[in-house]
């Protein structure tokens, strides 16, 4: 079980409350304060959690590899580890203080959910969350987790995938939030978990196109539909931001120095560290760590004036040490996950988690 300091739950208890304030007085107009701005630090964090199935049947899903008396062994005193782990990672990746939101990929269904922010040490942080229900075969789906102080839940959908051929499977759908902003300005998320790379990168590839093409299909239309568009985008991708599905569907770069954004474009926040720098990625494959997990803004929230804005260095990778070990075959270090093949190794995710840092100004 991994313990954080005393003082770093005191910490969170201080920061939810200066929070709580900072809502109520916006909430009720504190005499004197109707024409004053003030800045808030809204982070967004996503997060790969590696299989979170609660230890029941689900009829309709094959989730038979997570029971009690399956090879994996998977029993309530493992899952509620996990859940509390997963907890204190989305904590210190927030800066001990909870994220605004947070996208999930890889949870099983609203058990999961509710056992997560009802029953874990996310207990205290008050998040609400909404969620996929796809007919993935797995019960695998996205949730988005959501403060309502900060994220004022207007509307959510599942978007579903059509599959290049109609005798596939179906796979995992897109997730779809809108929500209220304290300034009153509306921010669209949209968090998918792309199909894996199962058969070969190659052979895959089509499905991961056609999971793109309906991403970047609803992003347009929330940005043509939108006054002022403000499209968060989140999620593991199971691509790399090289890949098509990324840089030729989304056509999401890397901002360009000294060009000014685009309100109609998507701009990637890692890809230019995801170049540029060695050894950087949320996911390590055969010794290399590469960019699964992606963050993608519409051009309006990378505008520096804008009352929601970030930039590339506000955003980045969680290498917290607890969430890595020794990498004993490649060298390095390698995420802690929970299983390998059918070993349990008591960690929390083969992913690391990634964030970005919004200043809102309201």
């Amino acid at each position: 079980m991994i313990r954080f300091p005393q003082r770093h739950r005191k910490s969170m208890k201080a920061r939810l409350a200066l929070y709580a304030f900072c809502v109520f007085a916006f909430c009720t107009n504190l005499p004197g304060k109707a024409q004053d701005k003030d800045t808030l630090t809204f982070r967004v964090v996503s997060y790969n959690v590696e299989n979170l199935f609660d230890t029941r049947h689900d009829s309709l899903k094959d989730d038979y590899e997570f029971q009690p008396e399956s090879v994996r062994h998977w029993n309530y005193s493992k899952y509620k580890k996990k859940l509390d782990d997963i907890g204190r990672t989305l904590i210190a990746t927030g800066g001990w203080t909870p994220p605004a939101l947070v996208a999930l990929c890889e949870v099983e269904n609203d058990s999961a959910l509710l056992d997560l922010t009802r029953y874990s040490v996310l207990s205290e942080a008050g998040y609400r969350y909404v969620m996929t229900h796809s007919q993935d075969k797995r019960g695998i789906d996205v949730a988005l987790l959501y403060q309502r102080g900060l994220f004022k839940l207007l509307s959510s959908r599942s978007l579903s995938v059509t599959p290049p051929r109609p005798s596939d499977r179906p796979t995992r759908d897109i997730l779809h939030a809108s929500g209220l902003l304290l300034n009153g300005d509306t921010l669209d998320v949209l968090i998918a978990h792309f199909p894996s790379r199962s058969g070969g990168a190659r052979k895959s590839e089509p499905y991961r196109l056609e999971a793109a093409r309906r991403l970047k299909q609803v992003a347009d239309s929330l940005i043509g539909l939108r006054r002022y568009p403000q499209v968060l985008i989140m999620g593991d991708f199971n691509d790399y931001p090289t890949n098509r599905s990324v840089r030729q569907i989304l056509q999401a770069e890397a901002p360009a120095p000294a060009t000014p954004p685009l309100d109609d474009r998507l701009y990637h926040l890692l890809a230019r560290k995801s170049k540029e720098e060695r050894n950087y990625g949320s996911y390590k494959y055969q010794g290399e760590w590469r960019l699964l997990d992606h963050l993608i803004v519409s051009g309006n929230l990378l505008k520096a004036d804008a009352p929601l804005t970030t930039d590339e260095v506000h955003a980045g990778v969680a290498r917290l040490p607890f969430l890595l070990i020794p990498d004993k075959k490649f060298g390095g270090v390698q995420p802690f996950r929970t299983y390998i093949g059918p070993r349990y190794k008591g960690g929390i995710s083969d992913h690391l988690p990634v964030w970005a840092e919004f200043r809102l100004i309201y």
